[in-house]
């Protein structure tokens, strides 16, 4: 099995795999700066909704190994504004808040010393990310069970090792069917306009040795009409407890597509993507630059220079699309709000 390892705390250093170089260079970056941290999500250089979630945790693990001070009020400050910063990165993923939230609750905690802060979220930024490992793994043993051997599984975007920790939630899940013995195949979609699918997933898949298709996103109705999909698994950048799953631009459309062709559509996700709070019309929808639109990654215009462009980073799939959400803890089926909400009781 090929282990990417996208993200890396190296005690008091951050490095990852900048994915926007992918698959031509694969280029790792190592910072001490937690503002370069935050640029990186920003930029997209580390992207996926985990990934966002372990990012900004080590970001505020890295503000709290520069601090020199002996004032534990003042260092408690300091951090509640780097949180601050990394709250303003990118507004959709729930992940990115999640992992804010438990940061938070760290720094608000009391505290002898600076050291022993420290210490706590230096510890808690790494728990978040073994825990991903972990809850990763064993969505991809729930998911897998979804598969059957020959299916041919659509995914979109890149919901891989290379969004999370290191294994992956919906690749996750073609990851653990394929090492189970299950001989599948993958059509990718190329996931206009950052083509995410393109360069990423089937550079992911490319490394396994599980056979992909690359399509463009156009090709999707076509390649279901031909009986050539089996099942479609997707990632999720927020779930909300209506079972509203908020992804990727396009998620949407392969969701209607695969209704009108009776093809099963499950989102896969840790449950810390769940937003249990949010109602649907306080969802807020990244808007991105729009020359990624009018231009192929940055470089080459291929259209007036100056058209109006909208350009969602992501777009939402009713509950009535979705055949299943794959959690760690088990599927989740309609009715979502119920089953959501028996889910995330606490035991």
């Amino acid at each position: 099995m090929f282990n990417i390892k996208p993200i890396e705390w190296l005690g008091g250093r951050v490095r990852w795999l900048n994915t926007l170089k992918l698959p031509w260079d694969e280029e790792y970056v190592e910072t001490e700066d937690y503002e370069r941290l935050a640029k990186a999500i920003e930029t997209m250089e580390i992207r996926g909704a985990p990934a966002i979630g372990v990012a900004a945790a080590f970001g505020i693990a890295l503000a709290a190994t520069k601090y020199e001070g002996v004032d534990v009020l003042e260092f408690k400050s300091v951090l509640l504004k780097v949180i601050n910063r990394f709250s303003r990165t990118r507004p959709t993923a729930v992940n990115l808040f999640w992992a804010l939230n438990r940061m938070e609750r760290v720094v608000r905690g009391d505290y002898a010393s600076v050291d022993e802060l420290r210490e706590s979220v230096v510890r808690e930024a790494l728990r978040i990310y073994d825990e991903d490992v972990r809850t990763n793994k064993a969505l991809g043993e729930v998911g897998s069970e979804l598969i059957n051997d020959g299916d041919t599984v659509l995914t979109h975007c890149n919901a891989g090792a290379l969004a999370t920790a290191g294994y992956g939630t919906a690749l996750g899940v073609i990851r653990h069917a394929w090492y189970s013995g299950k001989k599948i195949k993958v059509i990718a979609t190329e996931t206009r306009p950052m083509l995410q699918g393109a360069r990423l997933t089937v550079w992911e898949l490319k490394k396994e040795g599980i056979p992909v298709t690359l399509i463009s996103d156009n090709m999707v109705g076509y390649v279901m009409s031909k009986g050539l999909v089996s099942k479609v698994f997707v990632g999720a950048d927020r779930i909300l407890r209506t079972g509203h799953v908020i992804n990727k631009i396009g998620t949407y459309t392969l969701a209607v597509l695969a209704h009108y062709h009776k093809i099963p559509f499950y989102a896969v996700a840790p449950t810390s993507t769940i937003d249990p709070v949010s109602r649907l019309e306080d969802v807020v929808i990244e808007e991105r630059n729009p020359d990624e639109v009018r231009k192929i990654l940055g470089k080459l215009l291929i259209t007036i220079p100056d058209v109006d462009v909208i350009n969602p980073a992501f777009d939402i799939t009713p509950p009535h699309l979705v055949s299943g959400i794959v959690t760690e803890k088990g599927l989740i089926t309609q009715p979502y709000e119920e089953n959501i909400t028996r889910l995330l009781k606490p035991t």
